[in-house]
């Protein structure tokens, strides 16, 4: 997938351009209707898929503070080409895109830069100053842009729209379950690798720190985990809390993500890594000594490799 930061010179020649626009927060169920969309009519067209999307949330540039988020922007890209992109387009969220209304962010940008041949929109796209742009508002421009124009119903599972809310809710309270299903996929988190004391290597279960980019994460407590490094996928423990067993934990201002990827050697720092989350296996616990949490961790390594097998053996 190509990505292209800012409006600059694309990467190839476009043939016919299939365009969907928005910040696709989870790419969930409800986003990736719109993507096969326009990966269905890019495929019968010959011609390329491109997804416009932004660096950040507005409400972080109208709030000045970042805002929390399923997926980071490193983590949507990495979804999207996932799905099989052809390209995607971040532009920078700030006060020249704020104020520029919807019928320029059509003409400008979609039509006289990308050249859309074909615009797919969500139900509840809002774009442009003051929100006024959608899909029945970029209508109005397809005959005079010459482009058509298509709107996705919305995704319901049970009954309830599929939504980004919901699923920030859920993965908060820690209903995995409803999560997964909402996203289409497992509940994961993108964050890079950082350092942190070693007292995980001293334990003899070296943990790899994570900073999240503001994505938002499950309740405390310790997460069976998949963890992707390249091509290859881990077996992993993943703690989240402020590791009260230690002194130092009351100084933390809030939950540390620690993540022992189980029969692995290796120096991470700097990289980013994907965690994706299976099932929890208990709260967080303040241990009287060291000894004792290490006893801890033997047995959630065990219990997880137990587990794993039982599912091997009834598939």
């Amino acid at each position: 997938m190509d990505t292209v930061f800012g409006i600059k010179e694309l990467p190839s020649r476009l043939s016919w351009p299939v365009v969907t626009l928005g910040m696709f927060d989870g790419v969930h169920l409800g986003h990736q209707k719109v993507i096969q969309k326009i990966l269905e009519i890019a495929l019968n067209k010959g011609g390329e898929s491109i997804i416009v999307t932004f660096d950040r949330h507005p409400g972080s540039f109208i709030s000045k503070s970042p805002q929390s988020c399923i997926t980071s922007l490193e983590h949507r890209l990495v979804l999207f080409e996932r799905l099989g992109v052809d390209t995607t387009v971040v532009l920078k969220f700030d006060q020249k895109v704020s104020e520029t209304s919807a019928e320029d962010f059509i003409t400008q940008i979609i039509h006289d830069w990308l050249g859309a041949k074909s615009v797919v929109l969500g139900f509840n796209c809002k774009f442009g100053k003051g929100r006024r742009g959608d899909a029945s508002m970029v209508s109005h421009f397809a005959e005079e842009c010459n482009f058509e124009v298509l709107s996705c119903e919305p995704v319901t599972l049970e009954g309830e729209v599929v939504s980004s809310t919901e699923i920030r809710k859920s993965i908060v309270q820690g209903d995995l379950q409803k999560a997964n299903r909402m996203l289409g996929r497992r509940v994961s988190m993108l964050g890079t690798v950082v350092r942190g004391d070693g007292r995980g290597r001293d334990l003899g279960y070296p943990t790899a720190n994570l900073n999240l980019h503001h994505e938002i994460r499950p309740p405390t407590g310790v997460y069976a985990t998949k963890v992707l490094l390249g091509s290859k996928d881990f077996c992993a423990l993943t703690n989240i809390g402020m590791r009260p067993t230690f002194k130092e934990a009351s100084h933390e201002s809030e939950p540390l993500v620690e993540v022992h990827i189980i029969d692995f050697d290796g120096s991470l720092y700097g990289e980013d890594m994907e965690v994706q989350f299976l099932y929890k296996l208990r709260d967080e616990i303040k241990f009287r000594d060291i000894e004792e949490l290490k006893q801890q961790l033997e047995r959630d390594v065990t219990a997880y490799a137990e587990r794993s097998s039982k599912k091997v053996l009834t598939e």
